[in-house]
């Protein structure tokens, strides 16, 4: 049997928090609003333009100039991350679990500086980890260009529509002294979660078909169809509408007991296995946890999480074109209820 291997996206599966999101917030006058619009922006080239060299996630990297604007530093995203990790119900023994099972791994779009934080938080190993890597000490701006800068976040704000937004972030900006850091800074999301995904492939010497990838957005859409392609484990977690047309797995579940569940089964057995296991639970959750080889430990720890009634259990099942409709409805409801209204609701 290849090599198991197991990777998660890390907000949204690990934790609460939209950092970059959080980030702008803080940091820029009305800034969870300008983060939501550019996001938007960031999803129709994605999924409805499909750009060439454009990769979901960019948002990150387009928000950088104005962060720089605004006096963000590499240290003052560091200390808001460090006192400002919210994790999703388990998540720091599921990683523990993990970390001792078989090589993990934490793929994100997130910057350094919010996993590191993250690392330090849950003793995950951070050399495992991939993530957007963004020196915002490296460019200074000129006093002319900052107040630009200011004046573009205001004109976003007040609902500029696609053709400003094109201009700003492939026109104007670029040709900026700080638009420079655009053309530096290679985003981890979409194709570029899938090119992290292969080169633990090479370094673990592993096989897509080995490999149980957790994600939740549409930058976990190609690792998600990669995976769920050459016959491995792909699994939603509380995934919107790109991640559950992209997963063959979907749960839906405020605790992350259910990540431990499926990688405790993915590391003992094939992929069929996990997929039967899903299947049989979703006719019979109770029967097939007490049928299908899960661990004793983490049986009792289910139990003691969502105790023994149907309607309280988590949802695992696998994704049809019948049911992915009602399955992306419940999804979405849970996301947003764990990761509240805005959060869930960026793409």
């Amino acid at each position: 049997m290849s090599k198991k291997i197991f990777i998660t996206d890390c907000e949204g599966p690990l934790s609460i928090n939209d950092n970059a999101f959080e980030v702008a917030g803080h940091f820029i006058p009305q800034g969870e609003n300008f983060f939501s619009k550019v996001s938007k922006y960031d999803d129709i080239l994605v999924d409805e333009i499909k750009r060439p060299d454009y990769n979901a996630g960019d948002t990150l990297k387009l928000i950088i100039p104005f962060l720089i604007a605004y006096g963000v530093t590499n240290q003052k995203i560091i200390d808001y991350s460090q006192e400002n990790v919210s994790l999703i119900e388990g998540a720091k023994e599921t990683l523990s679990m993990l970390k001792s099972m078989m090589p993990s791994f934490i793929v994100s779009t997130s910057y350094g500086q919010y996993i590191n934080a993250l690392c330090d938080i849950t003793g995950f190993p951070f050399e495992n980890t991939y993530f957007t890597q963004a020196d915002l000490d490296k460019h200074p701006i000129s006093p002319e260009e900052k107040e630009r800068i200011m004046e573009i976040k205001d004109i976003i704000i007040d609902g500029a529509d696609f053709e400003t937004m094109d201009r700003i972030f492939f026109e104007e900006i670029p040709q900026m002294k700080i638009g420079q850091i655009l053309s530096e800074v290679k985003t981890v999301g979409g194709e570029g979660k899938k090119l992290a995904v292969e080169d633990i492939l090479e370094r673990n010497n592993a096989s897509a078909g080995s490999v149980m990838y957790v994600g939740d957005s549409i930058t976990d859409v190609e690792p998600l169809k990669f995976i769920k392609d050459n016959k491995g484990v792909s699994v939603s977690f509380n995934g919107n509408e790109f991640a559950l047309n992209a997963a063959e797995i979907a749960v839906i579940s405020p605790h992350t007991i259910t990540t431990s569940i499926l990688a405790d089964l993915h590391s003992k057995f094939n992929s069929d296995y996990v997929k039967q296991f899903v299947d049989g639970y979703s006719i019979d959750a109770q029967r097939a946890l007490e049928n299908f080889r899960v661990s004793f430990g983490l049986l009792n720890e289910f139990k003691e999480v969502f105790g023994s009634e149907d309607k309280d259990l988590p949802v695992m099942e696998l994704i049809t074109d019948e049911n992915r409709e009602e399955l992306t409805k419940k999804s979405i409801k849970c996301r947003k209820k764990v990761r509240g209204e805005s959060i869930g609701g960026l793409g």
